[in-house]
């Protein structure tokens, strides 16, 4: 159809083609109501791009596949499978196993980084045009793959268009962070152009109407004049159903007119838009019992219902296709899927999904089948398919205790994928009375995933759960025991911090005693750790260093996590980041992206007390970005709140204070103490960085009120250095002695680092004369951590030149400064210079560091590039292809002043 009042869209399609053939790639998604006119939109940047000899690679989203792993991906890449082979062993192996040429079990990420490599490979030589249509029935592997893709082409001769209909605001395409465009209706002047261009003899009155009635909807201005010819002029048209319907309706009856052996064609070609012509026919033929062939097709053609497209035929609208469809006969429909069933026994898991659709009530063996083919798709990384099987295999199944076990297990691996939606259809669709312990404990996990924000009552929420995990132990399953005891344990730390949960939290405990596989299990040294860090803290840090030392390093990043998040909330940030190194490295190695985000968004938070900012803020910038990618939305939120703290540290007080509003209003955010102090821990920052100092010491004071959102009975401590810096300089020193009177007894019965350093930090700032203390201090704990020793070291120097003892202050006030200044901690640097002049010192000018001349990505590059990894082992290592690393690296170096890999590690060092 001719593209009336569609000159923007068709500009910003040529531009993104210019742009991709000079090798700057991207992607876009076309939104949009049917008929709206998405598809004309893809052909003609189809001819653009072939113009400009650009290889095409197309694929076209059909709901026959939908459920078939990777069956989108399989289409798209179907020209380039010649180079495979001649990709990296990882890459090859993963990518063959997706598309069933060998068996494996690829993880869906791992796929996607060898789509990458093989698509920027094959754009070496020309520039690569990937044209997606009908984004909304792609299979969910495929559809991760290719918007792993899409956010990865920035710097590649690649361009991705899609296109699908508008959808809710939550589905997971709109999820995908790719930028959009909504294509709307056409405005007056250009629907009216295009109605007198296709239908010219119509009557004024009924011009008049269709224009009404189409409402500036393309398809409805080409299709429906053609419902009303032969009506006489100025004749009524019928409104009554809504616009799709009304199209289906037209559809349809032009399809009645048909006879019946194109008929019988048009049934199966309905129920499989992918299927080949030779078994369409083939299958047409079995329906109509007479042989169907190109002359019934070309009937249809005639009809303008279908129109040829290389080896097969396809609906020229799908809703053409749907008017087919739900127009026939159940009958019609079960005998179309028999017959495609009967001409598919080359392809079986298509020929299984067939067969289920033909199949009405209980049938076994055939849900069986499903059983095993979900297995199947899980093992290739397509759970959202093995859902859908598990979902249909109940359904066909006779015992109803099978039936409920299926749909679990369905809704367990959809609450793993962060399927919100789909887990609630399931559990609506389910007979869930009378389940057992076991079942009710499974159940109860998954409603943790779906469900979270929705139990505004933490405490009675913990204590809920551990009495199902209690009875899961009972019937004699620990393992699931213990998934709900970790549950509770998370909630009793983000959630139900408050001083009348010790009750719970011991209960939790004592459970996990009883529960766990064994006593250094890391999953129960990290539920004693969120749970009863006072009561078991120094426990749980010499059992830590136990199986650290023990070498739990090989057991996986799931092990690692556990024993990382346990040192991280007991405040020993050092075992903690090293624990959670080995968890992301086998996470990067394994493809798991999801895991990679929880790990870098959730555990970074001791980096940033030990000093290491730049990698610090590398690797939440990444998180953040995946954790948007993986649906891990709170991750997201966690990570901003580490990058917020970060940016006000080192000085842009404006954009933490942009971040940290923007945590505040998410509704993730709320009620999650974790999230609520670490919010006013870095508010606290920003007003003091801006001479605010009540207002500072007001906000860091809150979180030790029990009252308070911000409290948290644990994570409060870990504030006390600020509160005491805001302290001192509002001149409330002796309220903020009141509110840590329990520190040095806490520190000392649970021996935390972050604890005994605060109590150190204490113990001199509180002091009447600190200077002894504090010189000591310097040399404990306290003088390991960068930021905490060079902030005690500018309190002191205040002292001593208060003292007039000025050359102790000066020598005090360079460490600091020099500290500061690695760091790139600028307001806490210009104290330092302030003060160095109070004692009389012109202090050097700070030097410009690698970090202000790089981006977080880019710092990220630069440090794994000065290791000696080489390209492809960074790209592997950050999921981005290696031509995307060689642009990096190629503005990196002059941004550094350098013109060679040999030179990165000084000019960092420098920095």
């Amino acid at each position: 159809m001719p593209l009336y009042g569609r000159d923007a869209e068709l500009a910003l399609l040529d531009r993104l083609l210019t742009d991709a053939a000079a090798g700057c790639g991207g992607a876009l998604v076309i939104r949009g109501e049917p008929g709206i006119g998405k598809t004309v939109l893809l052909d003609c940047l189809e001819r653009s791009a072939s113009r400009q000899r650009m290889r095409v690679l197309r694929s076209v989203g059909a709901e026959s596949e939908s459920q078939l792993p990777y069956a989108a991906v399989h289409q798209l890449l179907y020209p380039l499978f010649g180079g495979i082979d001649v990709l990296p062993p990882a890459h090859r192996s993963a990518l063959r196993t997706a598309v069933g040429l060998e068996d494996g079990e690829p993880d869906v990420f791992a796929v996607a980084l060898a789509v990458l490599e093989l698509v920027t490979e094959s754009a070496t030589d020309r520039p690569v045009a990937l044209i997606l249509d009908d984004l909304h029935w792609f299979d969910r592997a495929s559809g991760d793959v290719l918007a792993f893709l899409a956010r990865r082409v920035a710097t590649e001769p690649v361009l991705v268009v899609g296109a699908t209909r508008t959808v809710a605001l939550d589905d997971p395409q709109r999820r995908s962070g790719l930028p959009d465009i909504e294509l709307g209706r056409l405005a007056g002047t250009d629907a009216a152009a295009l109605l007198d261009a296709r239908a010219p003899q119509l009557s004024h009155a009924v011009r008049r109407r269709l224009l009404t009635e189409a409402a500036g909807n393309p398809l409805a201005l080409v299709e429906l004049p053609k419902t009303v010819t032969g009506q006489p002029p100025g004749g009524p048209v019928d409104q009554a159903l809504p616009m799709n319907r009304r199209l289906e309706a037209a559809f349809a009856a032009r399809a009645e007119a048909l006879t019946p052996r194109t008929t019988a064609l048009l049934s199966v070609l309905a129920a499989d838009t992918t299927c080949d012509l030779r078994r369409l026919l083939a299958a047409a033929t079995d329906i109509a019992g007479t042989p169907v062939g190109l002359d019934d097709a070309q009937e249809a053609i005639d009809a303008g219902l279908i129109e040829v497209t290389g080896a097969s035929l396809r609906f020229k609208h799908p809703l053409m296709r749907s008017a087919v469809y739900q127009r026939a006969s159940v009958a019609d429909r079960l005998g179309a899927h028999r017959a495609l069933a009967g001409q598919l026994t080359g392809f079986p898991d298509r020929r299984l999904w067939h067969l289920a659709a033909a199949t009405i009530g209980t049938d076994e063996p055939l849900a069986g089948q499903l059983e095993r083919y979900a297995e199947r798709a899980r093992a290739r990384g397509a759970t959202m398919s093995a859902v859908a099987a598990l979902r249909r295999a109940g359904e066909l199944t006779d015992d109803s205790g099978t039936a409920r076990s299926l749909l679990l297990r369905a809704a367990e691996l959809a609450s793993e994928m962060g399927a919100r939606h789909e887990v609630e259809q399931l559990l609506a669709s389910s007979d869930l009375i009378g389940l057992g312990p076991v079942e009710q404990a499974r159940l109860t996990n998954v409603m943790e995933v779906v469900r979270y924000p929705r139990y505004r009552d933490p405490l009675q929420r913990v204590r809920d759960l551990t009495d199902i995990a209690a009875a899961a132990h009972q019937a004699g399953h620990p393992d699931v025991s213990m998934q709900l005891l970790w549950r509770a344990a998370s909630r009793c730390f983000f959630q139900a911090t408050g001083p009348e949960t010790a009750e719970a939290r011991k209960k939790v405990a004592a459970l996990v005693d009883v529960a766990a596989p064994h006593p250094d299990d890391p999953q129960a040294l990290a539920i004693l750790a969120y749970t009863v860090p006072e009561e078991r803290g120094r426990e749980v840090l010499r059992r830590l260093r136990q199986a650290t030392r023990a070498g739990q390093a090989g057991s996986g990043p799931d092990a690692m996590r556990f024993l990382g998040s346990a040192a991280l909330v007991l405040g020993d940030f050092a075992r903690s980041s090293a624990c959670i190194d080995v968890a992301a490295a086998d996470a990067r190695a394994q493809g798991r992206l999801g895991v990679l985000a929880r790990l870098l968004g959730g555990s970074n938070w001791g980096r940033l007390w030990l000093g290491q900012w730049d990698l610090a803020h590398a690797e939440l910038t990444e998180a953040r970005a995946l954790a948007q990618e993986t649906g891990e939305a709170f991750y997201s939120v966690a990570a901003q709140t580490s990058i917020a703290t970060i940016t006000a540290m080192r000085g842009d007080l404006d954009q933490a204070t942009t971040l940290l509003d923007q945590v505040a209003a998410s509704p993730l955010a709320d009620g999650m103490r974790y999230i609520q102090v670490a919010l006013a821990q870095a508010r606290g920052l920003v007003y003091l960085f801006r001479d605010d100092a009540h207002d500072a010491y007001t906000v860091l004071a809150q979180t030790f009120d029990p009252a308070d959102p911000s409290y948290h009975r644990y994570m409060r401590w870990w504030l006390v250095p600020d509160l005491l810096d805001a302290a001192l300089a509002a001149g409330r020193l002796d309220e903020a002695r009141t509110l840590i009177a329990e520190l040095p007894d806490l520190a000392d019965r649970v021996g935390a680092p972050i604890l005994v350093l605060a109590a150190q930090y204490a113990a001199v700032v509180t002091s009447d004369d600190a200077t002894m203390g504090g010189i000591e201090a310097l040399g404990g704990e306290l003088g390991r951590w960068p930021v905490y020793r060079a902030r005690l070291q500018l309190h002191l120097a205040r002292q001593l030149r208060r003292r007039r003892q000025t050359q102790d202050a000066r020598n005090l006030l360079r460490r600091a400064r020099d500290t500061f200044d690695t760091l790139g901690a600028g307001p806490w640097a210009d104290m330092a210079r302030a003060e160095l002049r109070a004692a009389g010192e012109q202090s050097r000018r700070r030097v410009s560091s690698a970090r202000e001349r790089l981006s977080p990505q880019e710092m990220q590059i630069a440090g794994m590039a000065a290791t000696g990894l080489t390209n492809r082992e960074i790209a592997e290592r950050l999921f981005l292809s290696h031509r995307t690393v060689s642009s990096h690296l190629y503005r990196i170096y002059p941004k550094l002043g350098i013109t060679r890999r040999a030179q990165l590690t000084s000019a960092l060092k420098v920095g």
